[in-house]
């Protein structure tokens, strides 16, 4: 229902070094999804435009990620995207379960929902914005809210980054990326 399964899906199929088209003959008529994987083993793994992609270990260090979600789907979902990057990575259900296993954790960055229900991610964020030991976690909305009014809510709850849903996985790869060289 978010959309994020045929992007993770396709991410997924590239870091094998493979492709994956959709094909439909309109509404009602269902869906073909094909996957081509390559048989020999040793190859750098390919992108649809030909260019190897990189694993987050290789291009740049492991980052501790926390991934609050109130979807337990898509959370795990991207966890699981996050730890085939080479990434460390839990998950926290909603708002108030992740203040509390925060301090265990100790994530350098927190994916975090915008509407969840008992806290939302503008309360979550205020809340670590307010505690030095999780003023400085890279903070990034990962929310179907989209619109200019809600980046600028999520700016200013304290969130360095808003990606909308379904997440572009290459622009959270370059995220972790740049955050992982700047500690």
């Amino acid at each position: 229902g978010l959309g994020i399964g045929l992007a993770l899906a396709r991410r997924l199929v590239e870091l094998h070094g493979g492709e994956l088209t959709v094909r439909s003959e309109g509404l009602g008529h269902g869906c073909e999804f094909l996957v081509i994987l390559p048989l020999a083993d040793g190859a750098a793994p390919q992108s649809s435009a030909g260019q190897p992609l990189a694993l987050a270990s290789a291009s740049g260090r492991p980052m501790r990620v926390l991934v609050v979600d109130d979807n337990r789907d898509a959370a795990e979902s991207l966890a699981g995207v996050l730890a085939l990057l080479g990434h460390v990575v839990n998950v926290a259900l909603d708002g108030v379960q992740a203040l509390e296993g925060v301090e265990a954790f100790a994530p350098e960055v927190i994916l975090l929902d915008i509407g969840m229900p008992r806290m939302n991610g503008y309360e979550v964020a205020r809340k670590l914005r307010a505690d030095s030991a999780t003023r400085d976690v890279l903070l990034v909305a990962v929310t179907g809210w989209g619109q200019q009014a809600d980046k600028q809510a999520a700016l200013d709850a304290g969130f360095h980054h808003h990606l909308v849903k379904p997440i572009d996985v290459a622009e959270l790869e370059l995220l972790l990326q740049q955050a992982g060289d700047k500690r």
